[in-house]
């Protein structure tokens, strides 16, 4: 069964539905735990600094793309933890599943349609084609 379990999240729609499903598959486990990934851009980043620079909130502005799931996953009392990295979504999500000990990632779709995969890239195909474990794409 799946005891570590990888949910890459962003805060959208997609994800908060990926999250119930990660959360439904760590209570059949008592003994899962379940890391609730956020990939940060650099460029994100610098954004959110600078727009944030003077606000008593600060830094803290991550939290809130999280705050949902977060609450999902208490009232679920699972274990789990969120890890917050910097990079390009799908390379980062690839590379922390594959050097991480996950038996499942979990990940939203966007839904983007066939051209505008073909053009931009999926962060969900491109996990999907390079973790080692199975992957879970929730549309």
């Amino acid at each position: 069964m799946y005891k570590n379990i990888l949910l890459a999240s962003d805060g959208s729609d997609h994800s908060i539905r990926a999250a119930d499903h990660a959360i439904h598959i760590a209570t059949c486990n008592e003994n899962a735990s379940l890391t609730i990934l956020y990939v940060e851009s650099h460029r994100d980043a610098k954004t959110n600094t600078l727009q944030n620079w003077n606000s008593p909130e600060g830094f803290y502005v991550l939290d809130d793309k999280f705050a949902e799931i977060e609450e999902k996953a208490r009232k679920a009392n699972i274990n789990y933890h969120v890890a917050t990295i910097f990079g390009e979504a799908g390379t980062a999500i690839v590379e922390h599943a594959n050097n991480g000990d996950f038996d499942m990632v979990i990940v939203g779709s966007r839904g983007l349609n066939g051209f505008q995969e073909m053009m931009l890239g999926s962060v969900s195909h491109k996990v999907a084609k390079r973790v080692q474990c199975p992957v879970l794409i929730i549309k």
